[in-house]
């Protein structure tokens, strides 16, 4: 879905849109779009249930996960686990900001100290040559860094982030139970669906339903051109991505 076709709903706060959610048909994951006011504050009450991730799109300001606060800007993530609140104050030009939430079922794990923060561009856990799920060629393969996941203790949502350098893929896949919501977060690409490429820029979402075919690329040929990042990942994480990456899947 387009940006330009998001529908926003206004608050005294700023505004919010829901790409993705069960309006869409998605039962597992859902994905709302935050724009706070300059100096405003958007919250999500404590739950006992339920788990979210925030990924800063645009602006800056503040991010509080119950008793931590950090300074927060383009690129940064945090991490909201069950039991937690949320909370984005926005600076001086406002914040605009992607927040995945999803409800546990019963049963997961729980991570003992899970991660509260990263940024996209956090390389210390990395998936590299991914051939999908059809056995493509892992040449030219993007990376993808794991910002959350069962390894920084989220207990069923996770971060990753695609860095497709140009005419890098990450490969068509689907996952078997799993629903995925990304975004393009920087640059212009293609995410692929079902069984086509679809231009996408900057803000722009993807939803893929549980065995529904999708990949992303840069299909630009000049080595000078940018790259085309995107982020986003399926709820519940698929374990199969952390054994390619030759990691556990368990949550720590």
């Amino acid at each position: 879905m387009r940006y330009a076709d998001f529908t926003f709903a206004p608050f005294d706060w700023g505004r919010v849109a829901e790409p993705v959610g069960p309006a869409t048909g998605a039962g597992k994951v859902t994905l709302n779009v935050v724009e706070v006011a300059p100096e405003q504050v958007w919250r999500l009450g404590w739950s006992p249930e339920e788990e979210n991730i925030a990924v800063i799109f645009a602006g800056g300001g503040h991010a509080d996960v119950t008793a931590h606060r950090e300074r927060v800007a383009r690129g940064d993530a945090v991490h909201s686990p069950t039991g937690h609140t949320l909370e984005l104050e926005a600076g001086t030009e406002g914040m605009t900001a992607y927040v995945w939430r999803t409800k546990l079922v019963g049963g997961e794990p729980r991570g003992e100290a899970p991660r509260l923060t990263g940024r996209l561009s956090d390389d210390e856990t990395q998936l590299r040559g991914f051939t999908g799920s059809f056995g493509e060629d892992r040449t030219g393969g993007a990376v993808m860094n794991f910002v959350f996941w069962p390894g920084t203790g989220s207990a069923r949502l996770c971060l990753h982030c695609g860095m497709q350098e140009p005419g890098q893929t990450f490969n068509v896949h689907q996952h078997p139970e799993s629903e995925e919501a990304f975004i393009a977060f920087e640059g212009d690409g293609q995410l692929y669906l079902i069984d086509r490429w679809h231009e996408v820029s900057a803000g722009d979402v993807l939803f893929a339903a549980p065995g529904v075919p999708h990949g992303a690329r840069n299909p630009k040929t000049d080595p000078a051109a940018g790259r085309f990042v995107t982020c986003g990942g399926p709820t519940p994480f698929d374990p199969a991505l952390y054994a390619s990456a030759g990691v556990t899947a368990e949550v720590r």
